[in-house]
């Protein structure tokens, strides 16, 4: 039998200076210690032990040119995690404070993420210690061809198969792409996010925000309520917000917030235009990496220098980075009334925060269930690619509900409450955990 303290003790020993990871094993053991507990093949197949250490982890130097000559030195990732179920999948990530713990935990948490899809898909997570902000296109380039001619050595279409994240947008998968045909000189569907010119799929950037919204509208039905009325408040701007607001405002949402490290803008017509949608783009593809001068063109109101969780709306989604909404952020969206937080990027909320939202009685979507929408869209790029056909972004849009309807429902059966509360984290936690737990005994060890 396992005792959580003590385990997570154990795995503290083993990871130290890795917060993030402990969190993410925290929240969802907590979820799921009773499940093993009360199955004899688990505690005998020791599952906890084997699926909290990731399968593998690859660390390597990436050497590149900045545009004035000069050679600079990062230091580049894979972290394959567990591939029970499938080839790992998932993100790389640009961003200049990537640590392994981060990644480990990125990569603990799609390992269930891509289980709740139902897609043959393991778990895993990459990057580099890279700032892409205020880089050039060509210093991106020479970045990106220097780290897959490292990267490739580890990925494959049925072994590993990443796709973008922060920092890692259109734009830099078709370089990584254009490197790995270099070196490889074939087509083989390596990597997901790819262009529509050489086999990208249909409504892929905007996947993870447009799932969010299809488990969204779930999660409100149950509640025999809708999103039509509903004001909106999105942390972000980039793909996965983008993404948010346009379905949100298209279900009948008034999308009035979003955000970023500068601040936040309200505006109170709605970011309800084609105009709006696309000016969002235009703020990702800046590098500036602010928000304010949505506030100066729309003429909408900008708070520098302040989070957006202390704006009053119906429904709050996370759409930047893990643990952005803290447990005073919480505080403050429960005493303005909000009625719904959906978690959209991967563990954008701290334990305290989630603790006080299921207190509140306040239904919470977790990452893993909301944002799979993402990587559900990466792998029907997937299975475009192996069939060497192209999906009609009907065809993607029906397969993403359906995806994230199956999401919602699993959720349901393993997270109702005796009181008739469904308990969303639980109920995800579980659905994902049994399936990969299942494979790993049958597969043995």
């Amino acid at each position: 039998m396992y005792n959580l303290e003590e385990f997570i003790t154990n795995l503290e020993k083993r990871n130290q200076g890795e917060p993030e990871f402990i969190q993410a094993v925290r929240e969802v053991l907590s979820s799921v210690i009773d499940v093993v507990n009360s199955n004899p093949v688990y505690l005998e197949n020791r599952i906890l032990e084997r699926i909290t250490e990731p399968d593998r982890v690859i660390e390597f130097k990436v050497e590149w040119e900045d545009d004035n000559g000069k050679v600079n030195v990062n230091r580049g990732y894979r972290v394959q995690f567990n591939n029970a179920i499938g080839p790992y999948k998932g993100g790389l990530r640009f961003a200049p404070n990537l640590t392994l713990g981060t990644l480990k935990f990125l990569g603990f948490e799609q390992t269930f993420k891509n289980s709740l899809t139902t897609l043959p898909m393991g778990g895993g997570k990459g990057g580099a210690d890279f700032n892409p902000t205020g880089k050039s296109d060509k210093e991106i380039l020479r970045f990106c061809r220097s780290f897959m001619t490292e990267l490739y050595k580890y990925i494959g279409p049925d072994t590993d198969v990443p796709a973008g994240d922060l920092g890692v947008g259109g734009k830099e998968i078709g370089y990584l792409y254009g490197q790995w045909k270099k070196i490889k000189t074939n087509n083989e569907s390596v990597l997901t996010g790819k262009g529509r010119t050489f086999g990208g799929s249909l409504i892929r950037p905007e996947a993870t925000g447009f799932g969010a919204i299809y488990f969204t509208d779930s999660v409100l039905s149950y509640n025999k309520d809708s999103l039509d009325g509903k004001t909106v408040i999105v942390s972000g701007f980039g793909n996965v917000a983008w993404g948010t607001v346009i379905k949100a405002t298209e279900l009948g949402a008034k999308v009035i917030g979003i955000s970023g490290p500068d601040g936040y803008v309200i505006d109170k017509n709605g970011i309800s235009t084609k105009e709006k949608f696309d000016y969002m783009l235009e703020l990702r593809s800046s590098n500036k990496n602010v928000v304010k001068p949505y506030a100066d063109k729309f003429k909408a109101e900008f708070y520098p220098n302040r989070k957006i969780w202390e704006y009053p709306a119906d429904i709050a989604f996370t759409c930047a980075l893990q643990n952005e909404l803290n447990g005073e952020d919480a505080k403050k969206l429960i005493a303005n009334k909000v009625k719904y937080v959906m978690e959209v990027s991967n563990m954008g909320c701290t334990a305290d925060a989630v603790d006080a939202f299921y207190k509140a009685n306040i239904p919470f979507g977790p990452g893993k269930a909301v944002n799979a929408g993402g990587v559900a869209v990466s792998g029907l790029e997937m299975s475009q690619n192996s069939q060497h056909i192209s999906w009609s972004s009907e065809e993607v849009n029906k397969q993403l509900q359906n995806i994230m309807k199956n999401i919602f429902e699993s959720c349901i059966i393993e997270g109702k409450e005796k009181n008739g509360f469904i308990n969303y984290v639980k109920g995800a936690n579980i659905a994902g955990f049994k399936k990969v737990a299942d494979a790993m005994v049958a597969l043995g060890y």
